[in-house]
């Protein structure tokens, strides 16, 4: 089972993840605000059913190879906090969307849902993302890998659909806040590449 103090630390930087604004939610704000908080609610629904099918080809592809190699599973952690730290620096220098609802157009809550699992889905960088995420908190004499990888991606996708959710309800007046506020989309970019930096160092710095 998870270490307690280990899934508490994970719970902390998920929450930092899924309610900084990113590209999550700035798709959830877009449908939310050009088609309504119902189309917005689909769309974060749709979000998480693709990081739910991401989770279950994870845990899959990480089972097997710490069921091979010990070692090979640890050159995929470390790969993975390399991977981190790269996005990180990539959050931080890039550049955040001042309009929202640019190119939006007005679509039904079940086209929405649909759109969404398809985006996520088809998106290789949250697949490497998955790879690269979950395995920094497993611990491998804590029990079964499998069972830990399912905890900690079940654990991000309802917390990030909770988020979705939540932004999409109060699309009108958030979105209306972040688009007054450029400063909040340029600062939303470094807060979100520290911690992914943050997190590749953890794993570095760790002992043994």
């Amino acid at each position: 089972m998870i270490d307690p103090t280990t899934l508490m630390t994970y719970v902390a930087i998920v929450l930092g993840f899924v309610f900084i604004p990113g590209p999550a939610t700035f798709l959830t704000l877009a449908r939310a605000t050009s088609s309504g908080t119902k189309v917005g609610i689909a769309t974060g629904a749709g979000i998480a059913a693709g990081d739910l099918l991401h989770t279950l080809m994870a845990v899959v592809g990480l089972s097997a190879v710490i069921a091979t190699s010990a070692l090979l599973f640890s050159i995929i952690k470390y790969a993975g906090a390399a991977y981190l730290v790269y996005l990180g620096i990539r959050a931080i220098l890039e550049k955040a969307p001042t309009d929202l609802a640019r190119g939006a157009l007005r679509i039904t809550a079940r086209q929405a849902f649909h759109q969404a699992i398809l985006a996520e889905v088809l998106n290789p960088k949250t697949a490497l993302f998955f790879l690269a995420f979950l395995p920094q908190f497993v611990q491998p004499g804590s029990g079964y890998v499998a069972v830990q990888l399912t905890v900690l991606g079940l654990v991000f996708v309802l917390l990030g659909l909770l988020s979705t959710v939540i932004f999409a309800i109060g699309a009108g007046s958030l979105g209306s806040f972040l688009r007054r506020n450029p400063t909040v989309l340029r600062w939303q970019g470094k807060v979100v590449g520290s911690i992914y930096c943050g997190l590749g160092a953890r794993l570095a710095l760790q002992e043994r």
